[in-house]
């Protein structure tokens, strides 16, 4: 629908005339034959004054009123232009609302969004990380755009967000831009947390999102198995800077503490108990959350291997994390692991194969990794193929025990 099906005239609200007969004026939204809606223009104008839905005569106050009039007509016009660029079925309505004051500066889609990211960035150092607000950016950039090259438009009322809206961003970042399903998964979720925030913040009241569910990436195998982590702790490696790469990893892998809390460990978060077990005690630099981990044997040889030999009384001599996973690939080739090895990868191996694949309860493992909520820890727990053939065969075990039937 254009412009041409939309009309929007003013007329006197004469019942409400005061005694000077000052009369407010009313503005009538149409949209097509059915559609309509009235709004006060918040003007007052004298009865002698008006003459055909506009002030009549050459005086300032006259102009005055008139230029209002044309704004009010011009930004309604314009609300139009933007809703129905994204949706059909734009009622008179839905262009009411953004007019009376919906369409603020934080109705808008990206400009709400840029008020979230300078927020977000008053909190970094505090409970955010810069690493997340750079995310959040780079989600920012690409639906600034997807407006412009899809529908030639700056921003967008958060009104005209629909399902439909979604489905073709979701198809934009997939088609055009090319972009991994993780990848689009991440910025689809940066989308959904500000369009939760202008929900929350009674901006609209219809979530977008409802029934949307974008494609999630085929499931790949993040932890290494006993075997595979037997081969990286036993293979030659020839080259000092793949032996300490190697070690750094293994630390994690037996610990689950991830580079960048890792990176920061030095000896004050070493804590001896009464019965002589060794404690990392820290808390997780991306949520500050405590945790608490028991040194198995490895991992206390590593620390005195490295003992002394990092600067400011850091544990371990660590390089960059990106100069690490290519080490770490390295290390598959000559390890004969078939996977892209990166050092997350050591976290995940010590949720699933040193933890939980030898019987330690999901609550425990929890705690240790630094989870808030256990259903994080069950995405890092991928329980094995031999964890549950061997649980299997303790229950069978358990229950011929205890039954028996006569066939």
């Amino acid at each position: 629908m254009n412009q041409a099906n939309v009309k929007v005239s003013f007329y006197l609200k004469k019942s409400e005339a005061d005694a000077d007969g000052m009369c407010p004026v009313m503005a009538k939204l149409n949209v097509g034959k059915y559609s309509e809606a009235a709004f006060s223009a918040k003007l007052r104008v004298p009865q002698s004054m008006w003459n055909s839905g506009r002030a009549s005569g050459k005086s300032v106050k006259a102009k005055e009123i008139n230029n209002r009039l044309d704004e009010i007509r011009a930004m309604a016009l314009g609300i139009y232009t933007e809703l129905s660029a994204v949706r059909d079925g734009v009622t008179a309505g839905d262009v009411k609302g953004l007019l009376l004051g919906m369409a603020g500066e934080q109705a808008t889609l990206l400009s709400y969004f840029r008020t979230f990211i300078n927020n977000f960035a008053k909190r970094v150092g505090v409970n955010r990380t810069e690493g997340s607000l750079r995310s959040y950016r780079n989600a920012y950039n690409h639906v600034e755009r997807f407006l412009a090259k899809k529908y030639n438009l700056l921003d967008i009322p958060f009104s005209a967000l629909n399902r439909s809206f979604i489905d073709e961003y979701d198809s934009h970042l997939r088609t055009e831009c090319h972009l991994a399903p993780g990848t689009i998964i991440n910025l689809t979720v940066h989308l959904k947390t500000i369009v939760g925030e202008a929900v929350a913040d009674g901006i609209i009241t219809t979530y977008p999102f409802a029934g949307y569910e974008p494609v999630h990436p085929k499931q790949k195998k993040k932890y290494l198995t006993s075997e595979e982590l037997q081969r990286i702790m036993i293979t030659p490696l020839h080259k000092p800077h793949l032996y300490l790469t190697r070690d750094m990893f293994l630390f994690s892998c037996y610990t689950g503490i991830p580079y960048s809390d890792m990176r920061n460990l030095s000896k004050e978060h070493l804590s001896l108990a009464d019965d002589g077990t060794w404690w990392i005690k820290s808390s997780r630099k991306k949520t500050g959350i405590e945790f608490e981990i028991p040194l198995l044997d490895l991992p206390l040889r590593l620390i005195e291997k490295y003992r002394d030999t990092a600067p400011d009384g850091k544990l371990f001599p660590m390089y960059c994390n990106s100069m690490m996973n290519i080490y770490l690939k390295d290390i598959a080739r000559l390890c004969n692991i078939n996977c892209p090895l990166v050092f997350h990868a050591a976290r995940h191996t010590y949720a699933t194969e040193i933890t939980l694949g030898h019987g330690v309860p999901l609550e425990t493992v929890s705690k240790m990794l630094g989870h808030s909520r256990i259903e994080t820890t069950q995405l890092y727990a991928k329980v094995t193929d031999d964890k549950i053939n061997a649980d299997t065969r303790v229950l069978n075990e358990r229950i011929a025990e205890q039954f028996s039937v006569v066939i």
